[in-house]
Parts: C-alpha cells; structure tokens; sequence
C-alpha cells in the first residue's frame, strides 16, 4: 500500500527490509498442509521478530498467521487442534496487550481467529461429506458392474444351454435318419425318402432357432427375432422324434391352461433335451411324455423303455451335463428335477416338477 497510498507524514518510511521480513512470514504457507503445527509456530515467531527488529508498514499483515490457523482447524486432530487453540489464545492476549491493550482489538482479534477456525472445522466437514458421496458412488458403480458380470454370465450360460439343446436335438435326430437312410434304401426306398425330408425338416429349424438366438446377440437390431418355441410347438418336436422310428406318445392331465412364455419355453427344452437323450443313449423303442396341471404347478415326465438309468433321458455326453441343464432350467422357476428306473425296472424316467404361480410355493 504504500506504493500506491502516501504514508502518513509522521509514520517512519518502509524500507525493503520491512518488505523482506513480511513477505518471508508468508512463505512457510508453501508447506502448510504437511506440516500445519510447525508452519503456525513459525509465522508467529517470525512477526514477532518483526515487531521486534523492523518498525516497518504497520503491524505485519495478519492473514498468514490467520490462513495457518484454518489449516490446523482443517487438517490436524482434536488433541492438536486443542492445544494449538490454547496457544493461539495466549498468543492473541500478549500480542494485543503489547500492542494497544484495549479490549476492542482483544475482541476483534478473538473474532477473526475463531471465525478462522470455524471455517475450517467446516471445511473439514464438506470434505468428509463429498469423499462419503464419492465413496458411495464408488460402491454403486463397483456393485452395478458386478451385477452386471453375473447377469452377463447368467446369460451367457443360457444361450449356452440353448444352443447345446437345439444342436444336440437336431444333430441326433439327423443322425438317426442319416444311420437309417441306407437301410432304408435297400429295403423300403419309400420310407428313404422320408428320413431325408426328415433331415431336411430338422435341419431348416434348427438353422431356424440358431438364427432367432444369434439375432438377440445382434445390437443393430437388423436381425428379425421371433418368440422361443413353447408348448404350443411340442407337437412338431414330437413328430421330428417320430420320424426317427422311435414310438412316441402325448398327454396332458389336470386343468390344462396357458401359461407365461418363459415357462413354456423351458418346458419345451427339458422335453426337448429328455427326448434327444432317449434317442443317442437310451436305445429305446417308446417314450411316453405326459404334463401333469395342479395348483400352481406343472410336472412334466418323460419315460422310456430302454437301457435305464445310463441311457435316458438324463444321460448325456461328459458325465450328465443334460440333466444339469434340465435342473438349471427347473430351478430358474423353482422347481426342482429328479430321474431314475422307470416303473417296473425297465427304462428310465425323468420328472420335472415347475412352479407356475405363488400359490404353488406356498405348496
């Protein structure tokens, strides 16, 4: 000030030493933050030696020692806080009664150092607020990525399965047919011709499905989709498996009623993956599919007359990875899957039990 207001014609002249002094009394600011204590003791001492040493502008400018006050008010821990308070008390009552010594400069000098100190107690409090926000946040986003691994992953097991499923169906029956073709040949060339429509058949809806689940993979949404098969379509699955010489009877029981989409469709794969079973392992001549309607359930049952236990409907390639297939699928509406000895000992049967509404649960 200063160089730009005359002092008074009675004040002493500031020299650059006094300019030195009081700009070195804010250059410990520089550290404040790692190591506020010491940074506040230090700006004290040195405008006491200026007031000591110097007869400069003025009494030494207070915002320093005021900046260095919040910082210990923002940074250090109650224990320090309190006893750097104390300090700063008597601190402010030698250097008023040093100076004026009249209550007016002891209030107001009180005012600004507790005004300096609550600004950093607020300070310390909007920082631990905003890190909690940003904590949260954190939480939030690491707990909807791994929700969204594990709904990725679920996914990922069920085009799995549906893909297995469709597949295996398809290739068995056409293997069957393509097994049967060359007898056929020979012997009744009439029924040769049917086996390779039925190869044809099996292998344009296999195509089919295989197309409808790559389409929901697709994010342009160019690829056409169509519901999965259901119940409604167990009658051409049947058929297929007929046409592969296996004897293959239908029936529904109980009060029969539409049921939700989903449910339809695992009905129509575990039927499906039971019957593709029959037909690689069980060396079977007839299989008997029945859906049992009760109270807010479904059963559906697949028995066959073949080898039993290692060949029906449960078995599968690799250690029965059709019948885990099967009871993922029941467990997804849960209910739950059992296989065995058919009735009487021969062949095998697998039942699968569904739950179709709460009611069922509760039951």
């Amino acid at each position: 000030m200063p160089f730009v207001v005359p002092r008074s014609a009675e004040l002493p002249p500031a020299d650059w030493a006094a300019y030195a002094m009081t700009t070195l009394g804010v250059l410990p600011l520089v550290w404040r933050r790692r190591a506020p204590v010491t940074v506040l003791v230090a700006i004290l001492l040195l405008g006491g030696v200026y007031r000591l040493a110097l007869d400069g502008p003025g009494q030494p400018l207070p915002y320093a020692g005021l900046i260095s006050f919040y910082t210990v008010a923002l940074l250090c821990p109650a224990r320090v806080r309190m006893a750097v308070g104390a300090l700063a008390v008597l601190v402010v009552a030698l250097s008023v009664g040093w100076s004026t010594g009249t209550a007016r400069e002891l209030l107001f000098t009180f005012f600004v150092s507790a005004a300096a100190y609550a600004l950093g107690r607020l300070q310390h409090t909007r920082q631990a607020y905003t890190a909690a926000v940003e904590d949260r946040a954190e939480q939030l986003e690491r707990a909807n990525r791994i929700e969204a691994e594990q709904a990725a992953a679920r996914e990922r097991a069920r085009i799995a399965r549906e893909m297995h499923d469709v597949l295996s169906h398809a290739v068995s029956i056409m293997i069957v047919q393509a097994e049967a073709g060359p007898v056929a040949v020979r012997r009744a060339p009439e029924r040769a011709e049917a086996a390779f429509d039925a190869i044809a058949e099996t292998g344009r809806d296999a195509m089919a499905q295989l197309r409808t689940m790559l389409g929901v993979l697709r994010t342009d949404g160019a690829s056409p989709r169509r519901p999965q098969p259901g119940i409604e379509e167990l009658a051409e699955l049947l058929d297929r498996v007929r046409g592969s010489g296996l004897e293959v009877s239908y029936e529904r029981t109980g009060a029969v009623r539409a049921l939700p989409a989903a449910l339809g469709a695992t009905v129509h794969r575990v039927v499906q993956e039971a019957l593709t079973n029959v037909v690689k392992h069980a060396g079977a001549e007839r299989v008997a599919v029945t859906l049992e309607y009760g109270a807010g359930t479904l059963a559906v049952t697949v028995t066959d007359d073949g080898r039993g236990p290692r060949g029906g409907p449960g078995a599968g390639p690799g250690g029965g990875h059709g019948l885990i297939g099967i009871r993922e699928r029941a467990a997804a509406h849960g209910g739950t899957a059992r296989s065995g000895p058919a009735p009487g000992g021969r062949g095998f049967e697998l039942r699968v039990s569904l739950v179709t509404s709460r009611q069922g649960v509760g039951n």
